[in-house]
C-alpha cells in the first residue's frame, strides 16, 4: 500500500464535537467528539472511502485537489492498491 496525505476540515458543532470533511473526497464526512477523535475518525473514514472506490473500480482522486474550505490539518492514510 502507498501512503497519501489528504487535507481535512474540522467544523466545530454547537452541541460539541467536530464534523470532518475531506475536500478532495466529495461525500467523505465523519464526526469526532474532540479534535483528536475527529482526526482518528478522519483517517478511518478516508481509508474506508478509498477502499470503496477501489472495489467499485473508480479512480482514487488526487490528494492535492484544491480545497474550497479552510484546511485545519493533513491526514496520512494507507492507499489501497488499485
Amino acid at each position: 500500500m502507498n501512503k497519501s496525505r489528504y487535507k481535512i476540515h474540522l467544523e466545530p458543532e454547537p452541541e460539541g464535537g467536530y464534523t470532518v470533511t475531506v475536500p478532495a473526497l466529495r461525500g467523505c464526512v465523519t464526526w469526532g467528539r474532540d479534535q483528536n477523535h475527529a482526526f482518528q475518525m478522519a483517517q478511518e473514514a478516508i481509508h474506508v472511502f478509498l477502499e470503496a472506490l477501489v472495489r467499485a473500480g473508480d479512480p482514487i482522486p488526487a490528494p492535492d485537489v484544491p480545497a474550497t474550505a479552510p484546511i485545519d490539518m493533513t491526514v496520512e492514510v494507507n492507499t489501497p492498491a488499485a
